[in-house]
């Protein structure tokens, strides 16, 4: 199918969510390196450059065939894309201090030439206020390229959007592709439709039987076996297999790692017969999974270990059931996220490593023994291809829950410390994972004792604390925050005891609730805070996406909240409860 826009990707997480976007708009797209040359783009309706992590400046940045600039193709730069743009046309762009990550408030500027400002047709409302749009950027356009107008700013971004209407080129140095630019689906819609004229060609609904085609050309004569989690996405992958082959060329088994929630084994396992699943098994793992990751306390390492467990126990499935006769091949439920966060695009920084991208499946991918009908769809499509697959809401529905279990949400140290007074708050001794401007972070966490007055002063915080990447509001303390300490701690089964009776306490009180209808979803942390008789804390991360790439934290009714501290208050060896009020990026959805 011939794309009627490509995304050239400058190395940024977002840059395949960019093409989704479109691909939601009914707009086929596709991705393409940004070096891809003007002559080979002749025919796209429209170019989009992705942003990244990178500075115009450095040495080796990502740059784009100069070519396309005066190729009369229409072109839409974001982010780094808007720079570029205007480095390469001669305009200024200056090296960013603090960086500006999360909302901020876009100013439209009008002029004269209403063609001049076409991005924005529609955005505003009466009265012309300042519309929100996600921002995660360090360097900044300070003056366009001659020919370009102005289009809108923010308070610390002098050209959030520029264009020149004659030459069809703009650029955004805010992400329209993120769930959290609400007014990000019409500029996009303008400059797909109206800038390049674009027309209606694409519906993932009709994937399916080019989906089920496939499978059928990559298993041929053979079978496929999965490892499936219960999650929406192998769940789906394998219904599609079913569809696809029949149940008896389709064989699972679920890997029980100790990792996993109150109640997970069962439920899927009753999930899997209600499917039509006849080849369905349950390892039992605990102890090998437990034992691999005894004194690993890094983030990376315990995604490696998991990973490489992974492999190992389902190679040795692969051999003693005879999978390995040339007639079988895997299948994953892995989509884009999955890929994109582990550096799957071309010049994207490492966010985390997923479990089903470590070496050991790299070598089977590299083998040719991979099936993964779902690597170009996004959760929602996911979703959607299942419900017309018929599948039980109760498994799409589900909230999405990390490959490596409970395990990255049971953080571990090797440190002692104590929580530090600041001017806002405390800085606690503990250490999470963030996305910075496309850059993967590992920093401290900022503790306010209250919550603060709006989602904007939480936001304000982490722009203008760079030692940091979180800031969390204290819920419960069972003593003053100075006398809490961080210990050394480890993955032990108590531990993780601890977590999934946490988890199964927000879980049932959500659910009885309707709030976990109302997000996306509800990772529970325990953080190795305390004190001597109660060693570890709870963070609280509901958070609302469409797709994980970005998130925004939300704040439960307090009513609700209540119950659950009072609840949690109780568990053995829980000292304190905190609400992470962090929006992604600056912040990851999960801590590690």
């Amino acid at each position: 199918m011939q794309p009627q826009i490509t995304v050239l990707d400058a190395g940024g997480q977002y840059c395949h969510l960019i093409a989704r976007k479109v691909r939601e708009l009914g707009v086929y797209a596709e991705v393409a390196p940004s070096e891809t040359r003007a002559s080979d783009l002749a025919g796209r309706k429209g170019v989009i450059i992705s942003g990244g992590p990178s500075s115009v400046y450095d040495p080796g940045s990502p740059t784009i065939d100069p070519a396309l600039l005066s190729s009369g193709i229409p072109v839409l730069g974001i982010c780094y894309g808007e720079q570029l743009i205007a480095h390469l046309l001669g305009g200024v762009v200056e090296k960013g201090e603090h960086g500006e990550y999360g909302f901020a408030e876009l100013d439209i500027i009008h002029g004269k030439d209403a063609e001049a400002n076409s991005l924005f047709h529609g955005v505003e409302g009466p009265g012309r206020v300042p519309i929100p749009v996600w921002m995660s950027h360090r360097d900044l356009v300070a003056k366009p390229p001659p020919g370009f107008r102005v289009l809108a700013r923010t308070a610390t971004c002098p050209v959030a959007a520029m264009g020149s209407s004659e030459r069809r080129l703009y650029g955004l140095q805010f992400h329209p592709e993120v769930a959290h630019t609400p007014c990000g689906k019409t500029i996009l819609a303008n400059f797909v439709k109206d800038v390049c004229g674009c027309v209606a060609d694409w519906n993932p609904a009709r994937q399916i039987q080019a989906i089920e085609d496939h499978i059928r050309q990559v298993a041929g004569d053979g079978s496929i076996f999965f490892f499936v989690s219960g999650g929406v996405d192998s769940t789906v992958a394998y219904t599609l297999c079913l569809k696809a082959l029949g149940p008896d060329r389709v064989h699972g088994t679920y890997v029980d790692s100790g990792l996993m929630r109150e109640g997970e084994t069962e439920f899927v396992r009753a999930s899997f017969a209600r499917l039509g699943a006849k080849a369905f098994f349950v390892e039992d793992a605990r102890e090998r999974f437990l034992a691999a990751l005894a004194g690993i306390v890094e983030p990376e390492r315990k995604r490696h270990v998991i990973g490489e467990k992974f492999v190992e126990v389902q190679e040795r499935i692969l051999e003693s059931e005879h999978y390995l006769d040339g007639r079988w091949i895997l299948g994953q439920g892995t989509i884009y996220p999955d890929t994109i966060e582990s550096g799957g695009s071309a010049k994207a920084d490492l966010i985390k490593t997923h479990h089903n991208r470590v070496a050991g499946i790299q070598k089977l991918i590299d083998a040719g023994r991979i099936l993964e009908p779902l690597s170009s769809f996004y959760k929602d499509e996911v979703r959607a291809i299942g419900r017309q697959l018929e599948i039980p809401e109760e498994l799409l529905d589900r909230h999405p829950f990390p490959g490596p279990g409970l395990a990255i949400r049971c953080l571990c140290s090797e440190a002692e410390g104590s929580p530090q007074r600041v001017e806002e708050g405390w800085i606690l001794p503990i250490r999470s994972v963030g996305v910075q401007g496309d850059s993967r972070t590992y920093r401290p966490v900022l503790a306010l004792e209250t919550f603060p007055a709006s989602e904007a002063e939480a936001a304000a915080l982490i722009n203008r604390r760079t030692d940091v990447n979180r800031v969390l509001a204290t819920v419960y303390l069972s003593c003053p925050m100075g006398e809490l300490r961080s210990h050394v701690a480890h993955l032990t089964k108590e531990r993780l005891d601890r977590l999934r009776r946490a988890d199964a306490i927000v879980r049932r009180l959500t659910h009885d609730s309707g709030f976990d209808r109302k997000i996306w979803q509800f990772p529970v942390v325990l953080v190795p805070l305390g004190t001597a008789d109660r060693p570890d804390s709870i963070v609280l991360r509901p958070i609302d996406s469409v797709d994980g790439m970005t998130a925004r934290a939300v704040r439960m009714p307090e009513e609700l909240l209540q119950q659950l501290t009072g609840e949690l208050a109780a568990v053995e060896g829980v000292a304190g409860v905190f609400y992470d009020l962090t929006n992604k990026p600056p912040a990851t959805i999960e801590w590690e």
